[in-house]
């Protein structure tokens, strides 16, 4: 197929390389990185790297797999439409509902993060109101065009991007200079002093595969930007080929230079390393310049969930005959989804009214960790079918095509299966990986009862 902007049931194309490299970047880079990179170095000390790295490495196989499935066919509306193509109609509705849903319950979990983060300095302001503004704000911007989107979320990542940069610069110079701090000199030798591979044992090793894992959820959502993409066989696949490595880059060098500042054994888990590492180098506003930080964090990715989410949507609604369905087909005079989008925005809308009945904030932090974990299914799926599309007629060997992929995609598909199966023996984790079992049994089920060829447009 070409990359023509005709296609009428096509949003209109309006997303630049520079917007899809940033919107994957800041789908991923959040809050994990700077407020729970102290939880994960308490698991595995300096071995956290080579868990980053690893993980890193199959989640390239996965971007690849997804950018030669676009690549061979960019009019698809999301990526997972490559999943009923090629694994059939039930798969995808799984898939695509589950999908949906999932990042749906995401967008909740970032808007009560907003909240909590602007309570920083305005503790007095209810969170309701607060998420409700801020919903308001970033579905509005959703629904003018493509390009305001794709800019705000390039300013949202440039703010993390730049925060991170800081973070590795100041400790380089820290270093080099062998600057004192309470907790010792900073030394790159902080890293490696008492080295061990697994220095709270090896459970707690494979526990941290399981935190890391998720901290790279999102960066699919390049994956949902294709048929918005001006010239995406062009783009997308310089954006899928650069944004893995960026992204290691800076979780690696951040990772890195917090335990030469701070060394491994003396990081608290409870605590942002961020804010301790700009306090130890003089920075006296250092914790309310990472809550700045976490909090464009939050708000990019919950304005990444709003356009990946509804994009999902606009495209569920072509894979059904229910009639409830057949408005969210409509696109705005200026080719966005806008049905879709307001949707989205009313589901995540819900956070605000958890946020004032306690009694079931316990049953959504479940939900939301049960949810992530469909991720990873997900991501099983979509190497299934990009397995299923080599074999087809619609491979393009020419195309863009992924490294070693008789290899590297079983054991992609092996190593997100290990990862789930992990979550069961971590008593944190048990409860959500029994619920997203519990799910994939019975909607599963339902999935079943579907029709076995798609709808047609």
């Amino acid at each position: 197929m070409s990359d023509s902007k005709g296609d009428s049931n096509l949003p209109k194309r309006g997303l630049q390389n520079r917007h899809v490299q940033l919107i994957a970047i800041g789908g991923t880079i959040g809050t994990g990185l700077f407020m729970g990179a102290g939880n994960s170095i308490h698991f595995a000390g300096p071995s956290i790297l080579l868990v980053y790295l690893v993980i890193g490495m199959f989640m390239f196989v996965v971007m690849r797999a997804i950018g030669e499935l676009l690549y061979a066919d960019p009019s698809q509306h999301t990526f997972i439409s490559f999943i009923t193509k090629f694994l059939g109609n039930r798969a995808g509705f799984f898939a695509r509902w589950s999908y949906w849903l999932t990042v749906v319950f995401m967008g909740m979990a970032e808007l009560t993060a907003v909240a909590k983060y602007i309570q920083f300095w305005l503790p007095d302001l209810p969170s309701w109101l607060i998420q409700i503004v801020m919903l308001i704000l970033l579905t509005s911007i959703n629904l003018i065009a493509v390009a305001l989107y794709g800019e705000t979320e390039f300013w949202f990542a440039m703010i993390k991007i730049v925060a991170i940069l800081s973070l590795i610069v100041t400790g380089i110079i820290m270093a080099l200079t062998g600057f004192e701090t309470p907790v010792g000199k900073v030394a790159f030798s902080n890293v490696w002093h008492h080295f061990e591979l697994f220095p709270n044992g090896v459970g707690n090793f494979i526990n941290a595969f399981q935190m890391v894992m998720f901290a790279f959820v999102g960066m699919e959502f390049i994956g949902m930007t294709t048929a918005e993409t001006e010239n995406p066989r062009s783009v997308l696949p310089k954006a899928i080929n650069q944004i893995p490595w960026r992204i290691l880059f800076f979780y690696l060098g951040a990772l890195f230079i917090i335990m030469t500042i701070y060394p491994w054994q003396k990081i608290p888990e409870d605590q942002s390393p961020f804010v301790m590492v700009f306090q130890l180098a003089g920075v006296k506003w250092a914790a309310a310049l990472i809550n700045f930080v976490v909090l464009t964090s939050a708000a990019s990715a919950l304005n990444s969930v709003l356009f990946s989410a509804s994009r999902n949507f606009f495209a569920l609604s072509f894979q059904s005959k229910a009639k409830f369905l057949q408005p969210f087909r409509k696109t705005s005079k200026t080719q966005l989804p806008v049905n879709a989008v307001l949707v989205t925005s009313l589901m995540v809308a819900f956070s605000a009214l958890i946020s004032v009945i306690p009694s079931i904030t316990n049953a959504f932090s479940f939900v939301t960790s049960a949810s992530t974990d469909l991720f990873l299914m997900i991501y099983v799926l979509i190497l299934f079918a990009y397995m299923k599309y080599r074999k087809s007629d619609s491979y393009m060997p020419d195309g863009f095509l992924v490294i070693a992929p008789k290899t590297l995609v079983p054991l992609a598909i092996l190593f997100f299966s290990f990862v789930f199966i992990t979550l069961f023996f971590n008593p944190e984790s048990r409860l959500p990986a029994i619920g997203a079992t519990i799910w994939m049994v019975v909607f599963g089920c339902l999935s079943m009862r579907q029709p076995k060829q798609a709808l047609n447009k």
